[in-house]
Order: C-alpha cells, then structure tokens, then sequence
C-alpha cells in the first residue's frame, strides 16, 4: 500500500491534533509530520519531497499572511497546500486560491468536512467552504496588485517573501544559495513589476493582501 506524506503545519499543538485526527481515517498507510512554525514546515518539505500534501496556517510564527504561501508555493510547486484559517471569509478564501492555494478550510469546520476537503484536493481537485464561497474582490487595486504578483517567477515569488520577512539582500543571497548580484537582479525584476520604486514600497504592495491575523 502506497504510503501518504502529509505534512500539518500549525503553531497550536491542539489544532495539529484535530488536524491529524481528522486525516488518520482516510483509509491509507500514512506519514504525517508537523510543524509548529514557518521555517519548520518548509525544512519538512525540504526533507520530504515525495510529500502529497500541506495543510498550512496563515497565522503562524515566522511569516506574515500570503507571503508564505507564495514563498511555498514557489520553491515546492509540485506540492500541493491547502490553507486552514480562522479567518474564512469569501476575500481571504479568494485570495488563497488566486495565490496557488489547492483549498481552504475553516478553522471552525468539523472533522468529516476536513477529511472531505483533504480527500478533494488529494483527488486532485480544488476545495472551498460550500458556505463560505470566493466572493469577487471589492478593492480593483487588489485585483491589480494579485494580476502583478501572478506574472513573477518562482524564484521572484520567494525574492519577494523574503523581502516581507526583512531580509536584507546577502540573508536572501545565502538562503537562496546565489550571489548578491543576482538577489539585486531579482529585486529589480520585482519593483518594475509591481510598479514601485523600491523595496519598501513593494514590502508595503505585499501587506495589502494580507490578512487579519486570527489564531
């Protein structure tokens, strides 16, 4: 029987319980990891790359709203994520799954509705709260700025993380394994973009699509 990888990445040990209580049921030999903060589910992913699945908090030490999913999504882009939030209404739902999210779940959802929402995505297919459906974007210059932050590359995508984290370029260069020269390159590439002039403006373009920070 094929072994499946799932890797709950969630500051409250309770939640990771619930969490891996609801995927212990789904009928196969299993791997499950967690993960108590950012850095901690990426080095998971790192050291797992046969890996079928994350269930990611938004609110979680070591990142800041979608940044990092886009810094996952970039660097692990054959892994699926599925973002587990307290905050599940329709915007924040919508802009999970424009930025690379494969589903959402609630926080608030029971354990059949998660074992649900993972089995979809592990079938491949995409899973939103029936109650909570993606509305349209209010603000146009949100759906502006999503447009931008969709035509960067996936080493760009992590630039731009890392830049919301307050890395300076040489922390980015040696996390990344480059040259200053080419974080520099990259940073450029960014700021034309999004549009701005510098990295503090593109640090400040990033937060307005995050989100309320709800345990």
């Amino acid at each position: 029987m094929q072994t499946l990888t799932i890797i709950i990445a969630d500051d409250h040990p309770l939640f990771r319980g619930a969490l891996k209580q609801a995927v212990q049921n789904l009928g196969a030999k299993q791997n499950i990891l967690e993960a108590g903060d950012f850095e901690a589910a990426r080095r998971a992913a790192r050291d797992n790359p046969e890996a079928d699945l994350m269930l990611l908090d938004l609110a979680m030490p070591g990142v800041s709203g979608f940044s990092g999913l886009m810094s996952l999504r970039a660097e692990f882009s054959g892994l699926p994520i599925v973002i587990v939030s307290a905050t599940d209404d329709g915007a924040t739902i919508r802009r999970a799954l424009e930025l690379g999210a494969s589903g959402f779940i609630s926080k608030s959802s029971g354990l059949d509705d998660i074992r649900a929402g993972v089995n979809a995505v592990l079938e491949g297919d995409i899973w939103a709260p029936e109650a909570h459906l993606p509305v349209s974007e209010e603000d146009p210059g949100v759906n502006e700025l999503i447009e931008r932050l969709r035509t960067l590359t996936p080493q760009q995508s992590r630039v731009l993380a890392m830049l919301g984290e307050g890395l300076l370029n040489k922390q980015i260069a040696y996390e990344l394994g480059v040259s200053e020269a080419t974080i520099k390159a990259h940073v450029s590439a960014i700021l034309l973009k999004l549009n701005v002039d510098s990295r503090t403006q593109a640090v400040i373009k990033l937060s307005k699509i995050s989100m309320p920070m709800v345990a």
